[in-house]
Formats: C-alpha cells, structure tokens, sequence
C-alpha cells in the first residue's frame, strides 16, 4: 500500500531548512533527511534557502581572499 502525497508531505521549519542546506553543502547530508526534504509540499524554500546559502558562501570566501591579499 503506498502513502499518498498528502500524508507524508510536510512544510520544513526554518531550523530544518537551515540545517539542510548547510549539511547538503558540506556534503554531510543523511539519507533520511534528504528524504524528509524530498517530501515536501514545495521546493521554493529550498531553492531560496539554496540560493541565500551559496551568496553567503561566495561572500565568505571573497571576504577570506580579500584580507588575505591585503
């Protein structure tokens, strides 16, 4: 018997989405949380959450390079 997509689909709290994003991009991520985060209602919050987390990054590493230059 399978689930419908109404039962186990779920809307991340900000704490999850943060958490995602920051062990997708240290290559961290576990099974289960990636599919919890597949399961749910939209992919726009992890997109945005994407998005913002990859500028930051960006933003870090020209800041790091920036001093070290100096």
């Amino acid at each position: 018997m399978q689930k419908s997509s109404d039962q186990s689909a779920v809307k991340p709290t900000l704490r999850q989405l943060v958490q995602n994003m920051l062990a997708a991009g240290l290559g961290v991520q576990s099974r289960r949380h990636r599919e919890a985060a597949f399961q749910s209602t939209s992919a726009t919050p992890f997109i945005i959450g994407g998005l913002v987390f990859t500028a930051g990054f960006v933003g870090t590493l020209a800041l790091i390079v920036a001093i070290v230059l100096r």
